[in-house]
């Protein structure tokens, strides 16, 4: 009876330690892993598209509080109409939409491989601006996402080029 319960007491304490090194081992994935996702990187040439700002740190963000919006502003000064091809995001807690010239949104735009994601074939003509609407849902991930975040919008046009956005965050359970 005594090795019956000791050998369940050792299984027990196994499968707990095997829960808490998974646990941190998805803890560190979440923050540090996305520059390395899908696209994360620019390995395109640069978009003739611009925007005053592509970096915004939400601070200290609470999951209680749900989820963070930032919008960034991105123009067209060529001479040329642009199209934005594609939207991607780096992880699944974050979307991303265009607010056509008309204020429709067309998207929701997220990660590739975490079901569809449809090509946004947005134009810009020249001098004109549009909205890229960037949300990030700080429960997406379970209690496994408390800490620090670092998130990627990659918009690609036409003849491949990109321009990049990225958010970063402290969430707080």
């Amino acid at each position: 009876m005594k090795s019956k319960t000791l050998i369940t007491s050792v299984v027990f304490v196994l499968v707990i330690a095997g829960l808490f090194i998974w646990g941190a081992a998805g803890r560190a994935g979440t923050a540090a892993s996305v520059q390395g996702a899908p696209g994360a990187a620019t390995s395109g040439a640069k978009s003739a598209l611009t925007s005053p700002e592509t970096f915004y740190d939400f601070g200290t963000i609470s999951m209680k509080n749900w989820n963070v919006t930032k919008e960034f502003t991105v123009t067209n000064p060529t001479s040329e109409d642009i199209t934005i091809k594609t939207v991607l995001t780096s992880c699944m807690c974050t979307t991303a939409f265009i607010v056509g010239a008309d204020s429709r949104l067309k998207g929701p735009f997220s990660m590739p491989g975490m079901g569809y994601v449809p090509p946004a074939n947005e134009t810009i003509k020249p001098g004109e601006s549009r909205i890229i609407r960037v949300i990030y849902d700080p429960n997406a991930h379970g209690p496994a996402g408390v800490g620090q975040i670092d998130r990627f919008v990659t918009l690609t046009d036409a003849s491949g080029g990109t321009l990049q956005f990225e958010i970063k965050a402290l969430v707080t359970p």
